[in-house]
């Protein structure tokens, strides 16, 4: 897929919370291009002393109606504060789209889509193009408590929604991978967050015999494959998360070893 170095507008920055903010961006120049659910942007951040890398960010959501793109951040160092920090008019420059993206199922009619934390941001857009596709997406989000839960709204538009939070403020009480929806039947399951929940996810798949694919959060630099900081070990030997990736299924990983 073709790649692209293109100046955003923020039409819009909302702060969902102290650490989250969701930015609503416009290309200045041309039309957005194709982009595909679970792919990810390079973002440039200007004028930092301390941050000379552009910085990852997974796509939350692809407006084609008003051609804006979503990007939901978390601030979680020099780079990310000063992105969240934007206001509208401003301009990003961003690359993308960039790596691989999250497979149709084959022949499921139950699909379940697992976020935790800001990990939830991929799973939007696929469970729209998911839902365009004649499936009914279930979603299941978890959060320490009720402030941290993301774009419950959004998610409610498009799917049925299930939320966990570790103090019970909302939704059931406990770790995601703990709620009751995972006692069900499946017959695929997209997940994205931090790497122990991912991995109890993939254990939770693989004993239940369910399709499963995961978004890699790994560590990035170049996004293009040259620096090799995000690498990851798979069955066929070790793979740049960022042009492998980000998603794989569970059975090209070595966590069920």
């Amino acid at each position: 897929m073709k790649k692209y170095i293109l100046n955003f507008k923020v039409v819009e920055n909302r702060h969902l919370h102290e650490l989250y903010s969701l930015l609503i961006l416009s290309p200045i120049d041309g039309m957005l291009p194709e982009v595909l659910p679970g792919q990810f942007v390079q973002i440039a951040v200007d004028n930092s002393k301390t941050t000379f890398l552009r910085r990852p960010i997974s796509i939350n959501y692809i407006d084609r109606k008003n051609g804006t793109l979503w990007l939901l951040i978390r601030k979680a160092g020099d780079g990310t504060k000063a992105i969240t920090e934007k206001k509208a008019g401003d301009t990003i420059n961003m690359v993308l789209p960039l790596g691989n993206s999250f497979n149709a199922p084959e022949e499921a009619t139950q699909v379940l889509l697992i976020g935790g934390g800001v990990g939830v941001a991929p799973l939007l857009y696929l469970g729209e193009v998911l839902k365009k596709d004649g499936y009914v997406p279930h979603f299941l989000i978890g959060a320490r408590s009720y402030k941290d839960v993301l774009e419950l709204d959004e998610f409610n538009n498009i799917g049925q929604v299930h939320v966990s939070t570790e103090d019970g403020s909302y939704g059931e009480k406990g770790l995601v991978t703990a709620h009751s929806i995972l006692n069900q039947k499946w017959d695929k399951i997209y997940c994205c967050g931090p790497a122990p929940m991912m991995k109890a996810v993939a254990r939770k798949a693989s004993e239940m015999g369910t399709d499963c694919e995961v978004s890699l959060e790994n560590m990035m630099a170049c996004g293009l494959g040259a620096c090799l900081c995000c690498v990851e070990k798979t069955v066929r030997g070790n793979v740049c998360v960022c042009t492998e990736g980000p998603v794989f299924n569970i059975k090209e990983l070595t966590w069920l070893d």
